[in-house]
């Protein structure tokens, strides 16, 4: 079996243009997230908006499910002007869009995408009329729209037929089959009717999202096959912690491989009190450690065994990557590139020296019983050996000086 040294080419699909930001069309994969909080409370949403752009966010979803919350939406966007914060605002409407979007002006036009979900748009015979209401808003007001499946919320009358043509057949598939069935059936005849409203498919962006990782590989990899439309990722429910980044990881991580997706989310689960922007962390660490993008250098580091009792490589690099993540909005300003950069941090003889000269700066700590000496490697060459109580502080040195010097503009 032939070993994998790199992604598949990506999948060109249609691009999509979201204000300054532009998903599909061979673009890079585009990180985004969502806020948690009461869209109506203006102040709270402001402030998550800004710390998720802050961690990378480059799109961010906010819920607009209620005529406060449609009224809000303007003044977030305005303050966040103010504040000098471009992210797009994508609005995530269910049952009553097409009311709170007809009846408020000034958040359609704030607004610079939409996402629809076409199991709850609406029922029976006003589905076709409230669907189209937002279509036609859409393209009034120049905007993209994201058409969401969610077999959380599917669409029951589709499923229905679905499930009974299949009964009748000869030769019926299982269950699950035609569950997913029904959920591409709804991303690309939504799309079909929004493009028959008069909508270009330089404006829609497909989502089919399941909770379970071998169920949302199986209709990823079938609708990125029956269509070139731009496609957003994500493991819906993924979970909390460990959990849902292994989920999430798996399952993007295989559809990434094959070339599918155009952009993601990490939909984790906070835990009680946990930070929001967790969820970006790992939709970029996701990305770079898979070789599509560059966001933020990386800091190796040895894993510990029995010849590293001393913790002082594990704090030397929690400090480090510490302080690269908080600094990060400033350097990537103050220092063009600094995201390619390569940190080791490790912890005896074994390994040490040599992931240290595959580093740009890397520093091998003794062991136990070791010589109380720590080699530094820059650029693959030895350049100095630090000893006594204040070798993580002169490492750390270090390393800030690297940067101002390789990556710093005169």
């Amino acid at each position: 079996m032939p070993v994998l040294t790199a992604p598949m080419p990506r999948r060109i699909t249609k691009a999509v243009k979201i204000d300054h930001v532009t998903v599909g069309g061979g673009a890079p994969v585009v990180v985004q997230s969502m806020t948690n909080t009461d869209t109506a409370d203006i102040d709270a949403t402001v402030q998550q908006v800004a710390a998720l752009h802050k961690a990378g966010s480059e799109l961010v979803r906010i819920t607009v499910d209620k005529d406060e919350a449609a009224k809000a939406v303007p003044y977030i966007k305005d303050r966040l002007d103010r504040l000098g914060i471009d992210v797009p605002l994508v609005g995530d409407f269910h049952y009553i869009g097409h009311k709170l979007l007809s009846e408020n002006p000034d958040c359609a036009a704030a607004l610079s995408k939409y996402r629809i979900n076409p199991g709850n748009v609406g029922f029976k015979a006003r589905r076709d009329l409230q669907f189209s209401t937002l279509i036609e808003l859409a393209m009034k007001y120049d905007k993209a729209v994201r058409i969401g499946v969610n077999w959380g919320s599917l669409d029951q009358e589709l499923l229905t037929r679905l499930m009974d043509e299949n009964s009748a057949s000869s030769q019926p598939l299982p269950a699950e089959k035609v569950m997913h069935e029904a959920i591409i059936q709804s991303a690309l005849l939504s799309a079909k009717r929004a493009e028959e409203l008069g909508m270009g498919a330089d404006k829609i962006i497909l989502s089919a999202k399941v909770s379970q990782v071998q169920d949302l590989v199986a209709v990823y990899t079938e609708l990125a096959r029956r269509s070139d439309y731009a496609t957003h990722l994500g493991l819906t429910e993924a979970g909390m912690g460990t959990k849902g980044i292994v989920a999430s990881s798996a399952s993007l991580g295989i559809l990434l491989q094959q070339g599918i997706g155009d952009t993601i989310r990490i939909s984790l689960t906070p835990e009680p009190g946990g930070d929001r922007t967790r969820e970006v962390q790992v939709a970029q660490e996701l990305l770079q450690t898979m070789g599509f993008r560059s966001f933020i250098p990386i800091v190796a580091a040895c894993p510990g065994c029995g010849r590293t009792t001393s913790t002082v490589f594990q704090e030397l690099a929690q400090e480090i990557q510490s302080e690269i993540r908080e600094n990060m909005p400033i350097w990537k300003e103050k220092y063009p590139g600094v995201e390619e950069l390569n940190v080791a941090v490790m912890g005896c003889i074994v390994n040490g020296p040599g992931e240290s000269k595959h580093a740009d700066i890397g520093i091998s700590l003794p062991g136990t019983g070791e010589t109380p000496a720590a080699p530094v490697f820059i650029d693959g060459q030895k350049a100095a050996t630090l000893r006594g109580e204040t070798i993580a502080q002169d490492f750390h040195d270090m390393v800030l000086d690297y940067i101002d010097k390789r990556y710093g503009q005169s």
